[in-house]
C-alpha cells in the first residue's frame, strides 16, 4: 500500500505548513508516546463560512470538512515529520455551523471520514461524533479534531 504522502500525491493534494492558532497552544500533542492529540482545524477556503442547511448545502458542509481533514494532516505532519508514523485513525470529532433545526450533521462529516479512508485505508476507520453547533470561530461551516495512534 502507498504511505500516506503518496496516497496524498495521487490526490493532488499538498499539505500547507501547519500554523500556530495562539502562543499558548500546539498544532498537536504527542503523549503517553503513541497517541497524537490534535487541535481543531477549518476549512482553508473562504467561500465555506456560514451554517450548512442555511448558507451552505450539505455536499458543501462535505467539502468543507474534507478541507478540515486535509488541515489536520497537515498539523501531523509538523509535530511528526512523518506522515507514515501514523498507525491508525482512533477518533474523530466533527463540528458543524448548522442552522437551527439542521441535523444532518454526519452526512456533512462524511467528508473528514471518507477521506481518511481514502488516505490511511482500513487504518483510516475511526469512531466519530459528528455534532451541529450555533457557532464556530470566524463563522467557518466545520471544525474538526482527530486522534491518531502513532507508532
Amino acid at each position: 500500500m502507498a504511505t500516506p504522502e503518496e496516497k496524498l500525491k495521487e490526490l493532488g493534494i499538498e499539505l500547507a505548513a501547519a500554523k500556530a492558532g495562539h502562543p499558548a497552544m500546539a498544532p498537536g500533542v504527542l503523549t503517553g508516546g503513541n497517541m497524537l492529540y490534535l487541535s481543531g482545524s477549518t476549512p482553508m477556503s473562504a467561500e465555506l463560512k456560514g451554517r450548512v442547511g442555511d448558507a451552505l448545502t450539505v455536499e458543501q458542509g462535505y467539502q468543507a470538512a474534507r478541507e478540515c481533514a486535509i488541515g489536520q494532516l497537515s498539523q501531523a505532519k509538523a509535530v511528526l515529520g512523518d506522515l507514515s508514523r501514523i498507525k491508525r485513525v482512533v477518533k474523530l470529532l466533527g463540528m458543524v455551523n448548522a442552522a437551527p433545526g439542521f441535523g444532518d450533521t454526519p452526512a456533512v462529516i462524511h467528508g473528514a471520514s471518507e477521506f481518511y479512508l481514502e488516505v490511511f485505508g482500513e487504518k483510516g476507520i475511526h469512531a466519530r461524533s459528528a455534532v451541529g453547533l450555533q457557532a464556530l470561530p470566524n463563522e467557518v461551516a466545520v471544525e474538526i479534531e482527530t486522534i491518531f495512534e502513532i507508532e
